[in-house]
């Protein structure tokens, strides 16, 4: 089919597709369009990664703005990395009068200017928090694309997913559904849930190989053997990506552990050195040095100093503009091996000549020790394997040390139809925070309301019967009650006033329990450490492990501090509890540090995490203090100020004293404090301080002076009759005694989640 002959489409597109190089469509995207994407039919397509999913959803997407005259398109992710990577591709439709916008943060917004947009791009948290926050605009949907759509299989992610799908469902009866999936083994029952049309291929642009290397040679699924000789002393992952350096091409490698994917990449660097040409170390060192100065951690300093000779690791532990250059140069070809942790197999675009499954088992505390990937995960490896337009052929490799080895792996991943997704919806934690949104939504007022919406789910689709729907409805709605958040009344349900407030926030219900339980039991003005232990206690605040030798650390801190702790301290025979109460001070701990500056290096070492966990703590703390902020206003409790002040403290990084100027807009906690220290403490001083001392504060740099004094309201910013030499040569970096600053404090980078703001 070619792309000349598609009509309904915006004027103009087909042009743009031709000029792209996209004459004529995939297998699989001709199925799609036969089968009606271009007129409003519902589709799973579940095709193998690379073989053009996404133009289906954009040809789906383009054709209801057209057809429907102000109808709008929404692009569900399961990622926000994903988020920004699909508005940037589909930003090239501007041009052809389709605007489009990205939204993925603050689960507070109802996002009303999205409704200007015609392509919303949005994570399924995202979505689900606007349908709860009353987005006008969701009514106005004429087609939604859930990318991903197998994660519905994923015990975090999955309820969310599905649950906002079949409310979006319930609001638009005629909204059309794309669902875009790797190929799984109940595609069909996928497609019988959301009412679909269904499109099945394993079709892909450029042929895929997979097999298993052993010994010397790669031993492949269609019979075909490659040798690939490993030296006495060489390890097969070295061997395998020489080989295919050999030709021009790159590599993935997949690992089990973040300590794994960094010490991989250090080896590996060793083969890709030799390999680079003069231009390409010469770009690899200016990107090194950008990666520096992305953290002052010494993960930047990690990840460059391999960077610099054509190799990378990438891992959660990065902070997101590391794994964002990472990924950009692996595309370019500049990096020429990386070696990651599964998450990178999740959807976002970084194929690769060829594939290295390093390791295919992975520790599982719940299993007890290593256990095996599942097929789905493995093949959503394998799928990175091969560059349409740059690669002639794609390899993807499982390494084995024996025969026996060998046989298990092509049974047990190369051979094998990947499993079956399986609704994780009956979960009682699912449960509670999808069953007060669905009361406090409207979606339901009765507890047979409640199951009649859940009979809209993929979990209802899998099940005969209600029975389990039914045991869990209950168990979920008689603790809503008892916590306050829905009442009950003959046979109608209804959502108290806090309990819409919780769903509005985002809460698990269980977690606004626990901070409202909290919050109650201050004596006094709650200290920032209690705080932060109250929202690090709840579920929705992933806490650090307790590591070998912790558990006396935190045991001693813990009754130390006992009195800034809002709570009892549970018993240390209860061992379950005692831990998680331990892991959670550990987690308060870490951002206490972040708001007493200390260091992202130094927090990063005394806490054994990278620069993105750090982040991420932040970014979750801030919510949660939020959420608690509106709680303890919304019930009266006298605590609003404090929990406030604590928010603000770990928003920017910093000390009490430096608040004021850390709201700055480019100023941040580094910066913050070299200002205080030469004498400006706050906004106002900004405005009205000398400008030769606010630039020695500043090192020296005009511009961004500049910009500071802009945002802070002063009436003539110009730095142009200051002398710049002079004012950087006139100060030193001030600190507050006992704290390192840690690496980067020369740079013009600041390496701290406050700068990022």
């Amino acid at each position: 089919m070619k792309t000349a002959d598609l009509t309904g489409l915006p004027p103009g597109v087909p042009e743009r597709l031709e000029s792209e190089g996209i004459e004529e469509l995939y297998p699989p995207q001709a199925e799609a369009v036969e089968a009606g994407i271009m007129e409003g039919e519902s589709l799973v397509a579940s095709v193998p990664t690379a073989s053009g999913k996404t133009l289906i959803a954009e040809l789906a997407m383009l054709s209801a703005v057209e057809r429907e005259r102000g109808g709008k398109a929404l692009y569900i992710v399961p990622l926000r990395a994903l988020a920004s990577e699909k508005k940037a591709e589909f930003e090239r439709w501007e041009e052809y009068g389709i605007s489009v916008g990205v939204s993925t943060g603050n689960y507070e917004s109802s996002g009303e200017w999205l409704a200007s947009r015609d392509v919303i791009v949005a994570t399924s948290e995202k979505v689900d928090s606007l349908v709860r926050n009353g987005a006008p605009w969701i009514s106005e949907l004429s087609c939604v694309v859930a990318d991903e759509v197998h994660l519905v299989d994923d015990g975090h992610r999955g309820p969310t997913l599905e649950v906002t799908l079949a409310k979006l469902r319930r609001i638009n009866p005629d909204l059309q559904v794309i669902a875009l999936s790797a190929t799984v083994g109940n595609a069909d029952e996928v497609a019988e849930w959301l009412d679909a049309g269904l499109v099945r291929s394993d079709w892909r642009p450029i042929d895929l190989k997979t097999g298993v290397h052993y010994g010397n040679a790669i031993n492949f699924d269609d019979g075909s053997q490659r040798e690939v000789p490993v030296e006495s002393g060489e390890r097969q992952t070295a061997a395998l990506v020489n080989d295919t350096l050999d030709e021009g091409g790159s590599s993935l490698v997949f690992v089990n552990s973040r300590r794994n994917a960094e010490a991989a990449a250090k080896r590996l660097a060793g083969v890709t050195d030799r390999a680079l040409t003069r231009g390409e170390r010469n770009d690899l060192a200016e990107l090194a040095e950008e990666i520096r100065g992305v953290s002052d951690a010494e993960t930047s300093d990690a990840l460059a100093r391999v960077v610099a000779k054509g190799a990378a690791f990438h891992h959660a532990g990065l902070a997101p503009r590391h794994r964002s250059l990472v990924e950009g140069a692996f595309r370019d070809r500049l990096i020429k091996v990386v070696c990651a942790t599964p998450t990178l197999a999740a959807g976002v675009n970084t194929p690769s000549r060829r594939v290295i499954v390093r390791d295919w088992r992975r520790y599982d505390g719940e299993f007890g020790g290593m256990k095996p990937l599942n097929v789905l995960e493995v093949h959503q490896m394998c799928g990175r394997a091969g560059r349409p337009g740059l690669d002639p052929y794609g390899e993807a490799v499982l390494l084995a040390k024996d025969a026996d080895t060998m046989d298990e792996l092509f049974e047990r991943y190369v051979w094998a139809e990947p499993e079956a997704v399986r609704s994780k919806l009956a979960a009682e934690p699912a449960m509670r925070t999808h069953l007060l949104a669905t009361v406090a939504s409207g979606f339901a007022n009765s507890r047979e309301g409640i199951l009649e919406f859940l009979e809209r789910t993929l979990y209802a689709t899998q099940t005969d019967g209600r029975a389990r729907l039914e045991q869990v409805t209950d168990a979920v709605l008689d603790y809503l009650e008892v916590n306050g958040f829905v009442e009950r009344e003959g046979g109608s349900i209804a959502a108290t006033g806090i309990g819409h407030t919780v769903s509005r926030l985002y809460l698990d219900p269980m977690s606004a329990a626990e901070i409202i339980d909290g919050l109650r039991a201050v004596d006094g003005d709650p200290t920032p450490l209690g705080l932060y232990h109250l929202v690090c206690r709840t579920p929705d605040m992933y806490q650090l492990y307790l590591k070998s030798g912790d558990r006396e650390t935190y045991t001693e801190l813990c009754y130390e501090r006992e009195s800034e702790l809002l709570g009892s301290v549970p018993s240390e025979f209860d061992d379950v509890a005692f831990e998680d109460w331990l892991a959670a001070l550990k987690t308060a701990k870490l951002l206490e540090d972040w708001a007493s500056e200390v260091s992202e290096d130094r927090i990063t070492d005394r806490y054994g995490v990278g620069p993105g966990d750090v982040r991420g703590k932040v970014e979750t703390a801030e919510w949660l203090l939020g959420a608690a902020e509106q709680l303890a206003g919304e019930l009266d409790l006298g605590t609003s100020v404090a929990v406030r002040e604590a928010k603000k403290r770990v928003e920017y990084g910093v000390c009490e004293e430096l608040l004021d100027l850390a709201g700055v807009r480019g100023v941040g906690r580094k910066r913050a404090r070299r200002l205080y220290e030469a004498g400006v403490e706050s906004r106002a001083d900004l405005r009205e301080a000398d400008k030769s001392v606010i630039l020695a504060a500043l090192r020296g740099r005009k511009k961004t002076a500049e910009r500071i004094l802009e945002n802070v309201g002063r009436r003539d910013p110009s730095m142009d009759d200051v002398d710049a030499d002079a004012a950087a040569g006139g100060t030193t970096t001030g600190g507050r005694p006992g704290e390192s600053r840690g690496g980067g404090e020369d740079g013009e980078g600041q390496a701290s989640l406050g700068d990022f703001r």
